[in-house]
């Protein structure tokens, strides 16, 4: 947990979003939306973006509400890593 703690205090991105995937081995696809403007018309809209994160102990499941942080390089398309669950799937 001291570990944790010391990774949100740093400069590295912090992003919220749910699992949408878990099949892959200490992997898990994590999609973070977000809320854009329309730079004319100034109607918001959702973007969505699919991350690939480090689950060390693979306790995540589909439907969770995680927070990743950006790290190095762990494989050709993962650079964050999973920080805590904030609510399990029902």
């Amino acid at each position: 947990m001291e570990e944790n703690i010391n990774e949100l205090k740093s400069r590295k991105k912090v992003r919220t979003g749910k699992v949408i995937s878990n099949k892959a081995d200490k992997t898990i696809v994590v999609s973070i939306e977000r809320q854009v403007a329309h730079p004319i018309y100034k109607r918001y809209f959702k973007q969505t973006k699919k991350i690939m994160a480090h689950d060390e102990k693979n306790e995540c499941n589909i439907g969770d509400t995680v927070r990743v942080v950006e790290s190095r390089p762990l494989s050709a398309r993962k650079r964050w890593r999973l920080v805590e669950i904030i609510q399990r799937a029902q």
